[in-house]
């Protein structure tokens, strides 16, 4: 059964800003994975695609993916969900990260501009 990941509006733009294969990178931690989009990320990457060239970038890769209802802010959203679905978050926000980790929730993020690094798992 494929593990569901979580993607953050900042993951979605990980492609595009550090020329990271997010698909593969998540593969290669998780094996096979249900990647999904909270309905108030989608939010906040099409306000940002307005005035991003990379945040439009993002919200056509975010169309690949399935998209779950959300409630609150997009980092509310990731969290109660990630809680709920017994999901991987993957977010570079630190104050999120930190959220999610007092919250038990297992978390992906980048290292060193080039990789992804799971935790919590």
């Amino acid at each position: 059964m494929p593990r569901t990941v979580l993607l953050d509006a900042n993951a979605l733009l990980m492609p595009f800003q550090f020329r990271l294969n997010l698909e593969a990178e998540l593969r290669r931690l998780l094996g096979d994975v249900d990647i999904a989009v909270p309905a108030p990320v989608l939010e906040e990457v099409r306000l940002l695609a307005t005035h991003d060239r990379h945040a439009r970038a993002a919200e056509r890769l975010a169309a690949r993916y399935r998209v779950v209802e959300g409630h609150g802010s997009a980092d509310d959203a990731l969290l109660e969900l990630g809680a709920a679905l017994h999901a991987v978050v993957v977010t570079s926000d630190q104050p999120l990260l930190d959220r999610l980790t007092k919250e038990g929730v297992p978390r992906i993020f980048l290292r060193s501009r080039s990789h992804l690094v799971l935790e919590g798992l």
